[in-house]
């Protein structure tokens, strides 16, 4: 299939098809950059990743907004591990070095799927009184909900699909892809 097909035949799966190219999700993360420079006018925000995969999603967005007082910082949870879907079990793997007591928070996430993890980093940074919390994800998947949550800011909505690229991966490959695509896993 082109970019990155080498590895994927190496571990047992296969890109399937490109989901969101590299040019829509570029016009994307511009819509979603104005957009919150509009609503962040004037506000010191906290922009927090969460890593691993919201790392190419969050430099991308923050490179399109014009906040003079804006600040980046990281947290790393794990709920899936090298599974496919999550355990329902988050665990803080990496916590920010900054404070958020009294800041506007912007949580920046890949994937938004069964809404587990994200309803903890809710109630967690919650307990840590900002002045307040949203959140923005590249990509929501609603149909595997199991808690009633949305995003503040969502790019793309898509149907129940093994994605990869762009910052999401399978087993930590992946990454790298300048699209999305659907991942498809070999049986052996």
């Amino acid at each position: 299939m082109g970019y990155g097909d080498r590895g994927a035949t190496k571990i047992g799966v296969e890109i399937t098809e490109i989901l969101i190219t590299r040019d829509e999700i570029d016009s994307k993360v511009a819509e979603l950059g104005r957009t919150l420079t509009r609503d962040y006018k004037g506000k010191s925000l906290l922009c927090v990743g969460i890593l691993k995969g919201a790392f190419v999603f969050l430099s991308d967005l923050i490179r399109k907004l014009n906040l003079p007082d804006m600040s980046v910082d990281f947290m790393a949870v794990s709920s899936y591990g090298a599974a496919t879907h999550t355990s329902g079990v988050v665990q803080i793997m990496k916590d920010l070095n900054q404070s958020v007591t009294g800041r506007h928070v912007l949580i920046v996430e890949d994937i938004v799927d069964s809404g587990l993890t994200l309803k903890y980093l809710l109630e967690n940074i919650r307990s840590r009184q900002p002045a307040s919390v949203k959140v923005c994800t590249l990509v929501d998947k609603p149909a595997r909900r199991k808690v009633e949550i949305e995003p503040d800011y969502n790019g793309f909505e898509i149907a129940d699909r093994f994605i990869v690229g762009y910052g999401l991966d399978y087993n930590e490959q992946f990454r790298q892809l300048p699209y999305i695509g659907v991942l498809r896993i070999k049986d052996n």
